[in-house]
């Protein structure tokens, strides 16, 4: 492995995957036409007939596209650094420079864009990066990869494809400088140990549980599908999804139905069918995790207002979007992360108990408030345990707004300028 002190052509990169004949691609963050991606449908086919994902909605194309307007976001980004102190007896310069090699590890759930979500800042600093896709959708990363080497100088961008073997192996690698890892809170313990005899740097999105907090004066119709997509986009698999709701008691009936109403009215299926929005779980196993946990709440007397009975003779792994009413706090579905499409809605009298029981886990990635009083919800949100608080949306990124979490959810920041400066190492030169 190589290192290169020069910050990549961004331009030549955005050339070499744009074509005016291609796909239009919509900036996720503010809904314009950013440009035409001429590998953009075949990948996002692959996509989906990999990972799952529907073509349609928050999906496979938005997927996409959100990886070409990543880039270009992270193109235009200003660098890090400068003059810190110059007067007459000192000037001192904050520089950031290339950190070398950055070993890249991604999950299954995003794959496309959390790759370019980790690649863009590390080639935008100058490093070199070998990238290790998961092993539930090592093609879908490394069609992509493909399709970026189109553009970047000859071993800049590397892909290995592999098992977790090969992830440790790369984690505890001499020659990678640093690390970026998104996953579970179990494989981020792993990494951080294979990692400590060569003292690597470590940026880590772990996995999370993340809770919101409705308040009293609420709109139930209005907040009903912001509600419904924070939970369910991407059917549930992505870490900062809306996975524990806490509904204060003179709105929780309405809320719920609400939910309903709008869960109802979202058709799941292939993924190729252009009429779903909501598609499989990736993997059998966490078909498993899913069904375990809603059986756990159904058992200890909590009530499905939705969903909960997959059909065990269907092929792929759907579990029906579920929303689970009167569930207890302490219960496993909502103790542990599903990261599925099963939502438990927990009841609160007072905002004092709602802010005890989403700040009671050991992760923290994120949180939202929904209220019709924007500054009551600030100040709910400043009370929260989480990397990330949103107040009346749930688990939106935007590629200028530091993203990362706290506890046991990971350390390190990702996206704009405090992007960058995790993936470079800063030098003061004083004289």
């Amino acid at each position: 492995m190589s290192t290169t002190s020069d910050t990549p052509t961004y331009d030549s990169l955005l050339s070499g995957i744009t074509d005016p004949g291609g796909r239009e691609v919509l900036d996720p963050a503010t809904g314009e036409v950013v440009g035409r991606v001429a590998a953009a449908e075949p990948l996002a086919e692959l996509l989906s007939r990999e990972q799952g994902k529907p073509l349609n909605g928050p999906n496979a194309r938005f997927e996409v596209g959100a990886c070409a307007a990543w880039l270009r976001a992270t193109a235009a980004t200003e660098l890090p650094g400068g003059t810190v102190v110059d007067d007459e007896d000192t000037h001192a310069e904050l520089h950031y420079r290339p950190v070398g090699v950055v070993g890249a590890i991604g999950p299954w759930n995003w794959p496309m864009m959390i790759t370019v979500w980790q690649v863009a800042p590390a080639l935008r600093m100058g490093n070199t990066v070998v990238v290790k896709p998961s092993e539930y959708t090592p093609l879908s990363v490394l069609a992509l990869v493909q399709v970026l080497n189109g553009a970047l100088p000859a071993d800049v961008l590397t892909a290995v494809a592999g098992d977790r073997e090969v992830g440790a192996r790369l984690s505890g690698h001499p020659g990678v400088d640093k690390l970026v890892f998104t996953g579970s809170t179990a494989t981020g313990q792993a990494i951080i140990r294979s990692s400590a005899d060569t003292v690597k740097r470590l940026t880590l999105e772990l996995g999370g549980n993340d809770a919101g907090i409705v308040l009293p004066d609420v709109d139930p119709k209005a907040i009903a599908e912001g509600l419904f997509w924070g939970a369910f986009i991407n059917t549930g698999q992505t870490c900062a999804a809306l996975k524990r709701l806490y509904v204060h008691t003179d709105v929780y009936d309405e809320v719920c139905a609400a939910l309903v109403e709008v869960a109802q009215a979202m058709p799941m299926g292939r993924g190729l069918d252009e009429q779903n929005v909501l598609g499989p779980l990736q993997n059998r196993a966490q078909h498993e995790v899913v069904a375990r946990l809603v059986n756990a709440a159904r058992d200890a007397g909590a009530k499905i207002l939705l969903g909960g009975d997959p059909d065990p003779d269907a092929a792929g792994h759907f579990y029906p979007a579920t929303i689970v009413a009167d569930v207890d706090d302490a219960n496993p579905l909502v103790a542990e992360e599903q990261f599925g499409p099963a939502l438990p809605v927990v009841r609160y009298e007072d905002v004092d108990q709602a802010v005890a029981m989403a700040n009671r886990l050991d992760v923290g990635l994120g949180a939202s408030v929904w209220s019709s009083d924007r500054e009551a919800a600030r100040a709910v949100a400043a009370r929260l345990e989480a990397g990330t608080v949103w107040i009346n949306s749930h688990g939106g990124v935007h590629p200028m707004i530091p993203f990362g979490g706290v506890k046991k959810s990971g350390y390190g920041l990702e996206f704009g300028v405090e992007g960058l400066k995790a993936v470079a190492v800063p030098q003061v030169v004083n004289g």
